[in-house]
């Protein structure tokens, strides 16, 4: 699997830190993001722990913009937002960001899709790979 996630957002969903924090504090594996975290000031590495150990990723965040291919349009129909990630090696790293995107499909009414497709990935699936990250450590 591609290192990145794609998150397609109502611009008024994307979360600030606090809800985001509750929404990953609700799935229970003791992730926690870092306070420097701004919905669209975040355009780099945002550190995180996992069980109490560094982690983290890359959050971008941009517009979506108007040369989606229709398959892709049908799939995020009007969301205007995109948070996009990418992670390193770092099984923890993959963790946060599965979770991450779990609670955006949950809690905000975001789209998740895998770079090599344009299928929508479950909050259930999301969340299945985050907690196999988390319980292989």
């Amino acid at each position: 699997m591609a290192r990145a996630l794609t998150a397609y957002l109502d611009r008024n969903n994307v979360p600030d830190r606090k809800s985001l924090q509750k929404a990953l504090d609700g799935l229970k594996l003791k992730i926690t993001l870092d306070d420097g975290y701004a919905p669209f000031k975040s355009v780099s590495y945002l550190p995180c722990t996992f069980d109490g150990e560094d982690a983290g990723f890359d959050i971008r965040f941009q517009d979506v913009g108007g040369d989606l291919s229709p398959d892709l349009k049908a799939a995020v129909g009007d969301r205007d937002t995109i948070m996009a990630f990418r992670w390193g090696g770092d099984i923890r790293e993959q963790a946060c960001v599965m979770a991450v995107c779990t609670a955006l499909a949950r809690d905000f009414a975001a789209i998740i899709l895998d770079p090599e497709g344009d299928k929508p990935i479950s909050a259930d699936d999301l969340f299945k790979k985050a907690k196999a990250a988390a319980d292989s450590l």
